[in-house]
């Protein structure tokens, strides 16, 4: 196995993990309401609104962080194939 091949194997399991954390992330905002409920704090309306808010809030760290671990991969791989595209021409 070549750098390159496991660079490559790497990159596609951060790409992966990021398609499903963004996935994850549509779903929940499908269920996000336009509306705040201002009237009574303890509806189960507003609990519902305040623990779906919570759960996005947890996701946005792991999003930005595979996002740009995967787009450093993606450019660590770009490198690492010129190099080893000049190499072999010398």
């Amino acid at each position: 196995m070549t750098p390159l091949t496991g660079l490559l194997i790497v990159w596609g399991v951060l790409t992966a993990i990021l398609v499903v954390l963004l996935i994850y992330r549509s779903t929940l905002s499908m269920h996000e309401d336009d509306q705040l409920f201002l009237s009574n704090p303890d509806s189960p309306m507003h609990t519902e609104q305040t623990e779906l808010l919570a759960k996005m809030n947890r996701v946005r760290p792991m999003l930005k962080i595979f996002g740009t671990a995967s787009g450093a991969m993606i450019l660590v791989i770009g490198v690492v194939f010129v190099y080893q595209s000049l190499s072999a021409v010398q």
